[in-house]
């Protein structure tokens, strides 16, 4: 059941909403949103907060009234295998309304820290889709888009303009289509640029590890220390 926890003159500004069972995802939330009053709905999604090296990800994937039911095979990235990710990729970006990837740095986390390091992606990704969605189905328990009360040392104005109302909603990446196509969209394009920067890096597994804390990753790390692509301000040595 979803529950829509508060409202402001009739138009959703933030809910919790706890989402369970193993059903393929629906765009059910996102339609509910629409007829709430949203005319465009931003699903979004993250990856990489727990990795090692590498940026911090966030894919966007817009829904309308217009919309139709997401590709078949659509689930959360964690639930796909590498290749089932990378085909879905141009169904769902024929499919999305709109769509975006942006990326917040190594550098960046490390400066501002994981949180103020994902809004930054977020809104990034957010200023580059068209149309403007005028509401946003984040993943999650947390509002990491919104100004926070206490904004970052290394938090910009053009950092903290204006973003829509956010709706978090937690395993909404197993429960929505549009979040879980937002999370393959994200996945995809952050293992990419970490196979990438393998080519570059060649000690640390990244083609294998995308960044994460393996074994092997950190025994490199040990040998042969901490790249530019390492987020020096976390705990790389175990």
């Amino acid at each position: 059941m979803v529950e829509w926890t508060e409202h402001r003159d009739g138009t959703i500004v933030m809910a919790r909403v706890v989402a369970g069972g193993s059903r393929p995802p629906t765009l059910r939330v996102e339609r509910r949103l629409l007829r709430e009053g949203a005319t465009v709905v931003a699903a979004i999604d993250e990856v990489g907060r727990g990795a090692l090296s590498g940026p911090v990800t966030v894919g966007v994937v817009l829904v309308t009234a217009r919309t139709r039911s997401a590709p078949p095979g659509v689930r959360d990235s964690k639930l796909l295998r590498a290749p089932s990710r990378e085909a879905l990729v141009p169904r769902i970006q024929r499919w999305a309304a709109g769509y975006a990837v942006a990326h917040a740095s190594a550098r960046e986390v490390d400066e501002r820290g994981v949180v103020a390091a994902l809004r930054l992606a977020g809104r990034r990704a957010l200023r580059s889709v068209v149309p403007r969605p005028d509401v946003v189905l984040l993943d999650g328990d947390h509002d990491y888009l919104s100004v926070p009360a206490a904004p970052g040392l290394y938090e910009s104005v053009e950092d903290l303009g204006d973003v829509p109302a956010v709706v978090t909603m937690i395993r909404a990446d197993v429960s929505c289509a549009a979040v879980a196509a937002a999370s393959v969209l994200a996945k995809t394009a952050r293992d990419a640029l970490m196979t990438e920067l393998a080519r570059q890096y060649p000690h640390y597994g990244w083609h294998d590890n995308k960044g994460y804390a393996t074994e092997s990753h950190r025994r490199a790390l040990a040998e042969f220390g901490p790249t530019p692509q390492h987020r020096r301000t976390w705990r790389l040595y175990g």
